[in-house]
């Protein structure tokens, strides 16, 4: 999801309440907030020597140890508020990427991405998944696009990748 559309549906939910599904049927804690907002620039290079450039949204949430015990959570309208005072310290680049950085005790740290929305009454739902890391240039490297289902062809597709005539860096 694009950071314009997060503030898009943010902008027509204003009276809801918003909560954050990290995993199915898993929220974060009532006790969140939102502690940072990164505007990350990303520019890299891939295994097959191809150079990329793209930026990203990542607004971080962190469950109060202080507020274990609230059970109301962070209306739109509030974190629609602490959104907008960001982008007037630090302009958005409203095409980018947003992705929600979250970890708890059961749930290691990682950056999720919006995978839907769900609007249910007097709530907003974000819906959060990962995304697995991913060989940008599996054809320029040889790899297939078929998930490698045993330890042997794994070998076989990582010494064919490694190898140092291969169109891999």
């Amino acid at each position: 999801m694009k950071t314009q559309e997060l503030f898009s549906v943010l902008e027509q939910n204003q009276d809801k309440t918003l909560l954050f599904e990290y995993t199915a049927n898993n929220f974060v804690g009532a006790n969140y907030h939102i502690t940072e907002v990164k505007h990350v620039k990303i520019d890299s290079v891939d295994c097959g020597a191809q150079t990329d450039f793209w930026n990203e949204t990542i607004i971080q949430l962190w469950e109060s140890p202080l507020e274990k015990d609230k059970t109301e959570h962070m209306s739109v309208l509030k974190a629609l508020s602490i959104l907008k005072t960001v982008g007037k310290k630090k302009s958005y680049d409203l095409d980018s990427e947003v992705k929600f950085e979250y970890s708890n005790a059961s749930f290691h740290t990682a950056q999720l991405f919006v995978i839907d929305f769900k609007i249910e009454n007097d709530t907003l739902t974000c819906q959060l998944d990962i995304e697995k890391t991913d060989c940008k240039a599996k054809e320029l490297c040889g790899i297939p696009e078929v998930v490698i289902n045993t330890l042997e062809n794994a070998n076989e597709t990582v010494d064919a990748c490694c190898d140092p005539n291969s169109n891999c860096c």
